[in-house]
């Protein structure tokens, strides 16, 4: 068995300590982290309980006992990051998006393929236990022929010009934001779980904050609501804060993505519902633990998450008794559990459980097309 003795984590901001927490719990050791800056470093070593602290990324590739290496920088450092930690020969666990272009994605494909490292993106909302049991579902039939795919992802905490935060930059980010952030992880979790692909989109998105006041001191990430800052400046926002796209799958569905950053009272709200010709599926992922069931000719049923109710699939990824509730922090655990039970059980050839960088590359080229989209005004295809 490969077990993974110590982990370094790269980001010090609301990822970093959210990686941290779930590796804990699975036993593994976090042994040590790197911020942007040599005092960051050692101010959340010392928040965390970390060991060792770095002071840039050569002396954690230098660090022999490192077998792992965790990123959770802004996107513009995924690409260097990644490409260095696989050379350097270390298994890499990368937060979403992969890279900033499908150029840059596409070379970590390749050199994580040659490596014989684990390679992968931290695409968690597939690791709700639900969503492997609507998976099952439609592997097994229950659903019948996918119709369509419909859904959103919606937050509140970029509703206000003063909030604030370095994903609104395009220059940190992406040229793409609410789509690349959080859009993602809907257009990951639903080609997932049913099976098929997104072959052409057609976008529309908006950026209502036009300007935005910058604090001139530093911001965490959704920390706006409970923190005010000191001091602002204004800067010039390219990024959406919304937007809308068609989606065409491959064996014939269609759907919808809504996406958006200003919706207020929205705090973090995955939904999609998935309609069949036998059977449709509906998920929030601020309730969870429940999995809506409709039905034409019959009562519609409420699926609780419970390891006596679900498949094989579902139960895997379920780590307390029904009634005990799962949320967020959990699916990061099981999330890594797939990535570092890969790892242990040392057949590289074997179908990766976790979603890998060539999954991560898909994402990259469907942003791509979604804003290739928007720009032209017109649908994109996406070459399989």
């Amino acid at each position: 068995m490969m077990r993974v003795s110590n982990v370094a984590i790269v980001g010090t901001g609301f990822m970093g300590p959210a990686h941290t927490e779930a590796l804990r719990r699975l036993g593994i050791n976090v042994a040590g982290i790197l911020g942007s800056s040599a005092e960051k470093s050692r101010r959340a070593a010392a928040d965390l309980g970390i060991p060792k602290a770095y002071d840039d990324f050569a002396e954690l590739l230098a660090d022999g006992e490192i077998e792992a290496v965790h990123i959770t920088s802004p996107n513009r450092h995924h690409f260097e990051q990644a490409s260095h930690a696989l050379r350097a020969g270390k298994h890499v666990h990368c937060e979403k998006p992969l890279a900033m272009t499908s150029k840059e994605s596409g070379e970590l494909v390749e050199l994580a393929r040659k490596s014989g490292l684990a390679a992968g993106v931290n695409y968690n909302m597939r690791f709700y236990p639900l969503n492997w049991e609507v998976r099952s579902m439609i592997q097994s039939g229950a659903l019948g022929r996918i119709h369509s795919i419909t859904g959103s992802y919606v937050q509140d905490w970029l509703l206000y010009p003063t909030d604030y935060n370095w994903r609104v930059l395009s220059g940190e980010g992406g040229k793409l934001r609410a789509v690349a952030d959080i859009g993602t992880h809907w257009l990951d979790l639903v080609q997932f779980v049913t099976g098929l692909s997104v072959n052409a989109v057609q976008a529309d998105l908006k950026t209502v904050h036009t300007t935005r006041q910058r604090p001139t001191g530093e911001v965490e990430t959704f920390s706006a609501k409970v923190q005010a800052p000191d001091a602002t400046e204004s800067i010039d926002i390219e990024t959406e804060d919304s937007g809308a796209a068609l989606l065409r799958f491959s064996g014939g569905a269609h759907g919808s993505l809504w996406v958006s950053q200003i919706t207020a009272g929205r705090k973090n709200c995955l939904r999609y519902e998935i309609a069949g010709s036998e059977a449709t599926v509906a998920w929030n992922s601020e309730q969870p633990n429940e999995l809506w069931i409709g039905h034409r000719n019959q009562a519609n049923q409420l699926l609780l998450r419970d390891p006596g109710l679900v498949s094989e699939a579902a139960l895997a990824h379920i780590g307390y008794p029904g009634g005990h509730n799962e949320g967020y922090d959990d699916s990061f655990k099981h999330s890594f559990k797939s990535f570092y039970d890969y790892i242990a059980a040392a057949d590289f050839n074997a179908p990766e459980p976790f979603p890998t960088f060539a999954e991560g590359h898909k994402e990259i080229l469907l942003c791509e097309a979604i804003l290739e989209s928007h720009d032209g005004r017109r649908w994109v295809e996406l070459s399989q």
